[in-house]
């Protein structure tokens, strides 16, 4: 058996084979004066055949269905011959007994083995396509919030220099500069986007390409705001707490849920006017975007996918998001992003 543990990672069913061939040599080749010295008991005349067990063990945890069972077919029939043609006197049952149970033991233990494994793969298979999913829904997102605030500016702009390029040359040209600006802003974003979906090989040698911008923050918001004034929309910003530096994923995610805020607002609230209240607290980061427009219609904002990404942005973040309409009038965002714990800062004992 030792022998043969080579054969069976490579060969199972060769290695059963001989097994097989050599356990029955071994019974059928022992004199008749020792065979009746060892009918006593199964261990001595047919011990042999405990290899063939473990072997067709193997077989069934690794092999094909059906090549188990017929495997398992040929070990029960060869055992069952041998033992009823070489088992003495009231040995025959006892002996079949054993032998029957010993081939079902490792049968069983070879099964347990294989739904092991399948079971294995098939949570190796759902988790790549879990990290699929999520990642296909990282990257939506990422697309929408970027093209979705910069189409509607562009929209804007143009409309407003179509109107006025005959009567005032100079605002067309601020339109045109604009709708230029963020043009570029979009492409470069896009760039990013698709270079990183590209780079799945981090190891990669440098392609000579000039490093690509990082991802936006709350540090970029003046920009985001500037836009949105030259879109027709005053943004009154403020800012409580201590600012500080923030990790990368809310940072990116506070950013995204103010620009698309500020979007629905250019494009839904019909309003000249919005604030955002940015919170630096100690255990969470708060974010408030409330307008005086008209709120969410029928075909407005909080039907399309926008809240849905913010919503996702913000669970992924383990935060709050609330959305909706204000009493007084208007539309209201606001999300709430737990920060974690500074290092060296003790935590209360309650």
């Amino acid at each position: 058996m030792s022998l043969l543990v080579g054969v069976a990672r490579r060969l199972p069913l060769l290695a059963l084979a001989m097994a097989l061939l050599g356990s029955t040599a071994v019974v059928v080749g022992t004199p008749s004066s020792a065979r009746a010295s060892l009918a006593v008991s199964y261990q001595g005349q047919f011990l042999s055949y405990l290899a063939v067990d473990l072997i067709l063990g193997f077989v069934v945890a690794t092999c094909a269905r059906r090549a188990s069972i017929v495997a398992g077919a040929v070990s029960f029939v060869v055992q069952l011959l041998v033992i009823g043609l070489f088992a003495l006197g009231d040995n025959l049952t006892v002996n079949g007994v054993i032998a029957l149970l010993a081939m079902a033991a490792s049968c069983m233990v070879g099964l347990l083995g294989r739904e092991r494994r399948e079971h294995a793969v098939a949570l190796r298979s759902q988790e790549v396509a879990e990290a699929v999913i999520a990642e296909r829904l990282r990257i939506a997102r990422e697309l929408h919030d970027m093209i979705a605030h910069s189409i509607g500016i562009i929209a804007i702009q143009a409309g407003v220099g179509s109107r006025v390029i005959q009567t005032q040359p100079a605002e067309a040209r601020k339109a045109l500069q604009a709708i230029e600006a963020t043009s570029r802003q979009t492409l470069s974003g896009l760039r990013r986007t698709l270079v990183a979906l590209r780079q799945a090989d981090h190891d990669a040698p440098d392609s000579g390409q000039a490093p690509l911008a990082p991802s936006p923050g709350l540090a970029d918001i003046e920009g985001l705001i500037t836009a949105t004034a030259d879109a027709g929309v005053r943004v009154d910003v403020r800012i409580g707490g201590e600012e500080r530096p923030l990790p990368a994923d809310i940072d990116l995610s506070a950013y995204r849920i103010v620009q698309e805020a500020l979007t629905n607002v250019v494009r839904h609230a019909g309003t000249g006017h919005c604030r955002v209240a940015i919170d630096y607290r100690d255990e969470e980061l708060s974010v408030e975007i409330v307008d005086d427009g008209r709120g969410a219609t029928e075909n407005g904002a909080a039907h399309g996918f926008g809240i849905i990404g913010m919503r996702e942005r913000v669970g992924l973040l383990h935060g709050h998001l609330r959305v909706g309409q204000r009493t007084e009038g208007g539309f209201r965002v606001a999300a709430r992003l737990p920060l974690p714990q500074p290092d060296g800062v003790p935590v209360e004992a309650r």
